[in-house]
């Protein structure tokens, strides 16, 4: 069964100070009129007043670029998010009607205005001043902006205050843009499901090919970011639900080392695998997303052994010289040899790496046992029964959801749209579940999450591994709201990381028939840095993300 779960004034220097102050006044007084302006226009129009070519130019512009025609002026956030806002309109409300986006943040424009006028008064924050990022709809924001988990019992639930990384975010100079649809309660109500659905906003397209799906909760993140909606995004996992969508998505996605960033302020599945992460199109805005994102939170227990001083991931970027890397290849993954164009990809991967002088060790020996995923399975139901009680405890819904048990009775008396398509079958299992002193979760808990590190460790230090090398994803299923997610033919590697609590991270790997598939690098605690280079490597020598062409369908099997 899988899951898919699943941030000295001197006289003169005053008079130059009241010059400058009068002048950013003047400049926000001037944007804010802008805005206004904008906004009155035909919302049909869906234009910004930009140059065309800087227009065309924004599809896929990576974050450097934009920030160089900010600095040059030839370019505001305040411009930038107009655009993408009126993308939302063209691509996801109408056109292809994605569905990615849940929410948007009525205060997005405004704030991209205020972040222009700093701009022109001090400087930019850094690299991630003014640039747009959607949150998945788990994630707390302290603003008009909801989070509920894609479920309409938590319908109008407005947090209390950012999540800690989101805070980081916003620190960073980001425009919270909105907020992503997902797999309703991170996929985990029901054990069939479609994977992108949700009673609140209904069902994500793969912007690849409309009628296949996107994969994974994180669904709204991965096709927001892929179909140019945001500059980048951030989802969560416990299981598979960065990386999945990541790769059915054609873009980037980074599950960090658990306790990397903080889980302060996030929904919670199991608190032993959840994890937030970026997603983005390029490694490097990747990079630059998880860099903002990652700091110590000594509230949260997952922290203890942060790395001390916190790396300089973007120095990793620096060489795609892969020479004395050694990589091992996993050849019995989920759905190994099922699919025979994954398989063809993936060949062409390992030489891609091999070219850039990584030493190849193929097979390893990497054991993934039924008792690891049996234990993964009963070590959710207990922590989402003790989790989403505290959370819910934590937080004040406006249905009056305190405890599972309120969100099951919710779910039942409404369940003309909350359970037209699916069960609420996990959630009966979870709430018998007792508490975490339990000998059965306290057994699962060492016997699974040892197991899955003690496997990575051993066969790293076995072949002196600096990552281990596998598909992420196989070719997009048909979406199905009637049957669910097709698992028959599924291609796939994340239980093991995901348990271990382990880094792992997808790049696009090539396309087949008009479907994204990804490669994924995973390796021990806190490699981040190693699998960046890597993946960061491997990019610059493929080029292999193409955008979206919204495909209707394809007549394939």
């Amino acid at each position: 069964m899988n899951f898919f779960l699943r941030f000295d004034i001197s006289q003169n220097s005053l008079g130059r100070l009241m010059k400058s102050q009068f002048a950013t006044v003047f400049t926000t007084i001037l944007i804010l009129f802008l805005v206004v302006a904008c906004n009155d226009n035909d919302d049909d129009q869906n234009e910004v007043s930009l140059p065309q070519e800087t227009v065309q130019q924004i599809e896929e512009l990576d974050i450097a670029s934009v920030q160089s025609l900010m600095d040059d002026g030839s370019l505001t956030s305040t411009q930038l998010t107009e655009y993408y806002l009126n993308k939302i309109k063209e691509i996801d409300d109408a056109g292809p009607n994605l569905n990615a986006i849940l929410q948007i943040n009525p205060d997005a424009v405004q704030i991209a205005a205020e972040l222009d006028a700093e701009r022109s008064e001090k400087g930019p924050r850094g690299p991630l001043h003014g640039i747009p990022v959607v949150l998945k709809a788990n994630i707390d924001t302290g603003d008009q902006l909801t989070t509920t988990a894609g479920s309409l019992a938590l319908e109008g639930h407005q947090a209390k205050q950012d999540a800690f990384f989101v805070a980081r975010l916003r620190d960073a100079g980001m425009v919270i843009l909105g907020k992503a649809n997902l797999s309703e309660w991170a996929n985990f109500r029901s054990d069939y499901t479609s994977s992108g659905w949700s009673s609140e906003g209904g069902q994500t397209k793969n912007p690849y090919v409309l009628d296949r799906n996107p994969c994974g909760s994180s669904a709204g993140s991965a096709a927001a970011v892929t179909a140019n909606l945001t500059m980048v995004s951030v989802g969560t996992e416990t299981d598979a639900s960065i990386v999945c969508p990541s790769g059915n998505n054609g873009i980037v996605g980074i599950k960090p080392t658990l306790g990397l960033v903080s889980r302060h302020g996030i929904i919670p599945l199991a608190h032993s695998f959840d994890t937030a992460g970026p997603m983005a199109r390029t490694v490097k805005d990747a990079t630059l997303l998880l860099s903002a994102m990652v700091a110590q939170d000594r509230d949260d227990s997952a922290s203890q052994n942060f790395p001390e001083p916190i790396p300089d991931y973007l120095a990793s970027l620096e060489s795609t010289d892969l020479t004395g890397f050694r990589l091992g290849i996993m050849r019995n993954h989920s759905g190994a040899g099922v699919q025979t164009e994954v398989e063809e990809q993936f060949e062409q991967a390992i030489k891609v790496l091999e070219s850039l002088g990584a030493e190849i060790i193929d097979p390893i020996s990497i054991e993934n046992p039924d008792a690891m995923y049996d234990a993964e399975f009963e070590i959710m139901l207990y922590e989402f029964h003790t989790d989403i009680d505290q959370y819910l405890q934590e937080h004040d819904s406006p249905n009056g959801m305190g405890t599972l048990e309120d969100l099951i009775t919710y779910n039942t008396s409404h369940s003309d749209s909350v359970l037209q398509y699916f069960d609420q079958a996990l959630f009966l299992e979870a709430v018998k579940k007792g508490p975490l002193t339990d000998e059965a979760y306290q057994n699962a808990l060492e016997s699974g999450k040892q197991f899955a590190q003690r496997a990575i460790d051993e066969v790293i230090e076995q072949h002196q591994l600096n990552a281990i090398i596998v598909p992420t994803n196989g070719l997009a299923w048909v979406t199905d709201l009637s049957n669910g997610d097709d698992w028959s033919n599924f291609v796939g590697h994340s239980s093991l990381p995901a348990m271990a609590g382990y880094p792992n991270m997808t790049v696009p790997m090539g396309n087949v028939r008009g479907l994204p598939l990804g490669l994924s690098f995973f390796g021990p605690a806190y490699s981040e840095p190693t699998l960046l280079k890597i993946a960061n490597a491997f990019e610059q020598k493929t080029t292999a993300r193409n955008p979206p062409e919204y495909i209707p369908t394809l007549d394939i099997e």
